[in-house]
């Protein structure tokens, strides 16, 4: 099964091709990162995807839905949940209240709820408690949730968010960059927990430059090289690609050297 369909993707910007023509399939299992040099338009890809930047031509779809240009809001609320490369948490919060908020897409409780407090409400409150608490928990969190997001070190302030992001019960998960300040350690951890996601079912859509991460943790890798793409396939095959080796290396010789 196919979750997210790109065809012919394109953005420009003045004269500048940013994504050049992209048509890619995401299949519903397993995890797919989309890997490339600085520059490579692999950002763009995901602000035109999940809805911040429109496209200039191409679709988006989405369980076979044309999501194309729809605003953030909307295509979060049909299953499609991203993180950033930059941490954006709530830093005066603390770390189940952070979790919490990502539960706002299944909740209905509004300002009259939150005064009268009316049975349901306390049940619904009741189940966010309890779901925030096994989110974290599951990115190895459970005994921070009550510790204020800014004071936590930078490697979970990343695993927070991505508990975050989960609780939002996303049908397709996009992390942009999630090992970008990560030790060793913390990005052996953040393999594992993706893998363990993908394994409950959520597709998993990742950028990523920690080569060691995308090669042990993807199912499929999709190269970009100045906006287009230049290959595809699974990790041993696209690290072997000479397309590749030149993107990243300047060609066979650089690389043997």
């Amino acid at each position: 099964m196919i979750r997210l369909r790109l065809e012919g993707l394109t953005r420009r910007f003045g004269g500048l091709v940013a994504v050049d023509s992209v048509t890619l399939d995401v299949a519903a299992e397993g995890v797919t990162a989309v890997i490339g040099p600085n520059g490579a338009g692999k950002t763009t890809l995901f602000n035109m995807i999940s809805g911040f930047v429109p496209p200039s031509a191409g679709r988006v779809l989405f369980e076979g839905e044309d999501i194309t240009g729809r605003p953030p809001e909307r295509i979060a609320a049909r299953g499609l949940i991203r993180t950033f490369q930059l941490v954006q948490l709530f830093q005066n919060l603390s770390a189940l209240e952070n979790v919490a908020v990502g539960r706002h897409l299944h909740t209905r409780g509004g300002l009259w709820a939150a005064l009268a407090r009316p049975g349901w409400a306390r049940r619904e409150e009741a189940e966010v408690d309890r779901r925030a608490r096994d989110l974290l928990a599951f990115v190895g969190l459970g005994d921070r949730a009550e510790t204020s997001a800014a004071v936590l070190p930078y490697g979970q302030q990343r695993l927070l968010e991505i508990a975050r992001a989960l609780a939002a019960e996303p049908k397709l998960l996009m992390l942009d960059e999630p090992a970008a300040g990560l030790n060793a350690a913390e990005t052996r951890a953040l393999s594992e927990i993706i893998r363990r996601i993908a394994e409950r079912g959520t597709t998993v859509l990742l950028i990523e430059h920690d080569m060691p991460l995308v090669m042990t943790t993807a199912d499929t890798v999709v190269v970009l090289d100045f906006g287009r793409k230049i290959a595809e396939g699974a990790p041993a095959a696209v690290r072997a690609d000479p397309a590749v080796i030149e993107a990243y290396l300047g060609g066979a010789e650089a690389a043997h050297a």
